[in-house]
């Protein structure tokens, strides 16, 4: 007698598995034993990382969430069946009951009763887990929504900050650890000055509200204020960015990145002194900003203040003192002088200039770790994010307790809010960035693939929401800048 190979046997093993599963599905009063003995083969023949207690405790919530909705199914056909019999009785009479709206009020409400229990405990047994379940599913939405428009290329090194000026023309600017600011072309991706002024990393960048004067930060110890002129280049056809293929996470090495040299910055004019320097610290300037109006300039630095000064004579107006370690940010309120700095004491602190005689400050003690951004809204909120993984939405008129927490699974870099909408761009260190609105409802998240988006760490996002073309920036230690285009409108109504 021929004996059956193995590869025969197993073959003939998986097809009646299959059979028995189909069976199984089409035998809606099969026992929970018999159930419960296919779903674990099932899930046994599956490669996956999870322990097996903790996919058995899966396996039996999801058995019962199975059984609840079969229960319903079956309740919703016998209400189905009155409600036509009853309106056998009444067609005599002209009058009918809707059915379907009858049907679906009963199931809604009986659907809420009855799984309220066992969606709560699956909310807090398995919050991370379903987070990340319901991010693979918005894949789809958040690549129609969230297209990459341009990339930005040129620099030797990673890419700590990224801004857009205020005036015309709207440029883009870059700050890097290779010891310059770019200003590049948002349409056409060509790098039009390039600042080379510092000789440390540039740390931030910011353009002055009125002119076209830039604002850096460096790790040589000083802020240099310095102007700019620039002249749009023409608009070139751009091949689209979108078209990609494969899914998300996919790994890279150093040879992936850009060469740095790939736009041709080194040919652009180059910039070398400042208009100004603003030297009074210790250490390295980690950020710089202006006060609303443009006269008057704060640092924030890792010798554990902030300096405001007054632009036109470089002189020192406050030094602002009292946090424990670092600074890492500062940011100004787009109309009222109000400042407000993070540090790595896990705090952050606001300081109002309001009052020429005295200016106040208030700690915040909101985060567990590093405090890696705040930032002002146009309203009266305040934004924080951190290394514990969080961001927090703040009242400036009552800063006992965050307004709303978000929770996030990555670092978060320095943050920014767009303004008119109300929608804030989260960097992360896993290379993601993610859409929230104020009340901490997740909006999306921009495609990551083999073909398009950051490769390495995300530092930062800058909105520019009056820009036809590109309406959020984001900048990388991979060396490069990405615009994108974010259909606003369709994103708040997905959500």
């Amino acid at each position: 007698m021929p004996v059956e190979s193995g590869s025969c046997a197993s073959a003939r093993q998986a097809k009646q598995k299959r059979k028995s599963h189909s069976l199984s599905i089409r035998r809606t009063n099969s026992s929970e034993q018999e159930r419960a003995g296919l779903q674990r083969d099932m899930l046994e023949g599956q490669d996956s990382k999870l322990p097996s207690a903790v996919r058995n405790t899966l396996l039996e919530l999801f058995g019962q969430i199975e059984r609840e909705f079969e229960n319903l199914y079956i309740e919703n056909l016998e209400l189905r069946r009155e409600i036509d019999t009853l309106n056998e009785r009444l067609a005599g009479e002209g009058q009918t009951i809707d059915g379907a709206e009858l049907s679906k009020g009963q199931l809604k409400t009986k659907a809420s009763h009855s799984t309220s229990q066992l969606s709560q405990k699956l909310k807090t047994t398995y919050k991370a887990s379903t987070s990340k379940i319901v991010s693979s599913f918005k894949t789809t939405t958040s690549r129609a929504i969230c297209q990459l428009v341009k990339e930005y290329v040129g620099h030797r090194d990673g890419i700590w900050d990224v801004s857009v000026a205020k005036t015309q023309p709207v440029v883009l600017g870059t700050a890097s650890a290779d010891h310059t600011a770019l200003l590049w072309s948002i349409e056409t991706g060509k790098c039009l000055v390039k600042y080379v002024g510092h000789v440390g990393s540039v740390n931030s960048i910011k353009f002055h509200p009125t002119e076209q004067v830039a604002l850096t930060a460096s790790g040589d110890q000083t802020a240099h204020i310095w102007r700019y002129i620039v002249q749009l280049p023409t608009p070139q056809p751009t091949a689209d960015c979108n078209q990609v293929s494969g899914e998300d996470e996919v790994e890279f090495s150093d040879k992936d990145e850009p060469d740095g040299d790939g736009d041709g910055s080194s040919d652009c004019p180059t910039l070398r002194a400042p208009l100004t320097s603003l030297k009074s610290h210790q250490g390295v300037v980690i950020a710089a900003d202006w006060l609303v109006g443009g006269k008057q300039a704060v640092t924030a630095s890792w010798d554990r203040t902030a300096n405001l000064y007054d632009v036109e004579t470089s002189e020192l107006v406050h030094s602002l003192t009292g946090h424990d370690q670092e600074l890492t940010h500062c940011c100004t309120h787009p109309t009222q002088r109000l400042v407000v700095t993070s540090s790595r004491d896990t705090t952050f602190r606001l300081w109002d200039f309001r009052d020429p005689s005295i200016h106040s400050v208030n700690v915040f003690q909101g985060h567990t770790d590093t405090v890696t951004s705040a930032v002002f809204t146009v309203g009266d909120n305040v934004v924080s994010g951190s290394d514990d993984r969080t961001v927090k939405v703040w009242d400036l008129k009552n800063m006992r307790s965050p307004i709303a927490t978000i929770r996030t699974d990555s670092a978060v870099n320095r943050i920014n809010v767009c303004v008119g909408q109300r929608i804030i761009a989260l960097p992360h260190d896993n290379r993601q960035v993610r859409l929230f609105d104020m009340s901490g409802v997740r909006l999306a998240r921009l495609p990551r693939s083999n073909r398009q988006g950051h490769r390495r760490m995300v530092c930062c996002s800058a909105w520019c929401e009056d820009h036809p073309i590109c309406n959020l920036f984001t900048c990388g230690f991979d060396r490069q800048a990405i615009g994108w285009n974010i259909n606003i409108p369709a994103l708040l109504q997905e959500k």
